[in-house]
């Protein structure tokens, strides 16, 4: 048996499950990938868990126990959450309710990050809200500080701004990447379409902010909300442009300015700072590191 701490992270499939499962394991954890019907690889265990189902999460934690949980899995696409508010919903809040209650009767004490969104709102301005996205992440952190002040479980909420780097992802910088390496293999016309280059977000290397959660398990205070960023905006244009630096492929760009308010998230990343931690990760690196994924990983 293991003496190690054992560590469960769902949603290890992932773009950032796959990324912290080799990470936690390198750094001297006992890992257990939670997944639905993938398996990671065969130095890490895997349980399959349909963590919408009360029973099966019952089943898994009775399994498992374990000492740190960290909560990854969920829904993660606005488009999707306008097409599907309730499955947004049921994957966000749900899971996130049968995880931390099973573990209140399995291991009360067992240290969890729950990783909410830079895109919540805030309850008390309802007119802030601007998808059903925002809303399934708000949920699910309420239910989470609600736990560990009804409880006394220790709970702490992640917030990390976009992440970026290398794997498959559905956020715009691994999008414009892939876009880049198809139009390296002549694959697609050589055009990148953009609803507004001007429009700023705050990137972050998904390697740095797993390095973050580490800090926030060991280290973390119960009921703190962790902002997790890199501190500074980038436009769209910023981003192509700096891809475009990295590519010998020639391409256009056409952006045309829709209706649809731009979300401005301004995430602080103070108290892990206080923890020790920084990003360490330069843009450019997490771009290129991107585009070298795809050119290995084209189909």
């Amino acid at each position: 048996m293991s003496s190690l701490p054992k560590l469960l992270i769902t949603g290890a499939s992932g773009f950032t499950g796959k990324h912290a499962c080799h990470y936690f394991s390198k750094v001297g954890f006992e890992v257990i990938a939670v997944v639905r019907n993938i398996t990671i690889n065969n130095h890490i265990q895997t349980e399959c868990c349909d963590l919408t189902n009360k029973e099966d999460v019952k089943r898994l934690l009775k399994k498992v126990k374990p000492q740190y949980l960290l909560h990854l899995a969920g829904q993660n696409h606005v488009g999707q959450s306008w097409a599907d508010p309730t499955s947004s919903i049921e994957t966000n809040v749900m899971s996130t309710l049968y995880l931390i209650e099973a573990l209140r009767h399995e291991n009360p004490h067992c240290k969890i990050i729950v990783v909410g969104s830079a895109l919540q709102f805030n309850p008390n301005q309802i007119s802030t809200l601007m998808h059903p996205y925002s809303l399934s992440k708000t949920l699910q952190v309420v239910i989470a500080q609600s736990w560990e002040v009804l409880y006394n479980m220790p709970i702490a909420i992640a917030k990390p701004t976009n992440l970026i780097g290398p794997g498959f992802s559905n956020g715009v910088c691994s999008i414009f990447a892939k876009r880049i390496v198809n139009m390296e293999m002549n694959k697609v016309e050589k055009i990148i379409q953009v609803n507004n280059l001007d429009a700023e977000r705050d990137f972050l290397d998904v390697r740095d902010a797993i390095k973050a959660y580490e800090l926030i398990l060991t280290k973390g205070s119960s009921g703190e909300i962790y902002d997790i960023s890199s501190g500074k905006s980038y436009s769209l244009r910023e981003i192509i442009n700096s891809l475009k630096s990295l590519t010998t492929v020639d391409f256009k760009i056409n952006s045309q300015v829709n209706d649809l308010k731009e979300e401005k998230v301004k995430n602080k990343p103070i108290k892990v700072l206080n923890l020790g931690w920084k990003p360490t990760i330069p843009l450019e690196r997490s771009l290129e590191d991107s585009l070298n994924f795809y050119r290995r990983n084209n189909e």
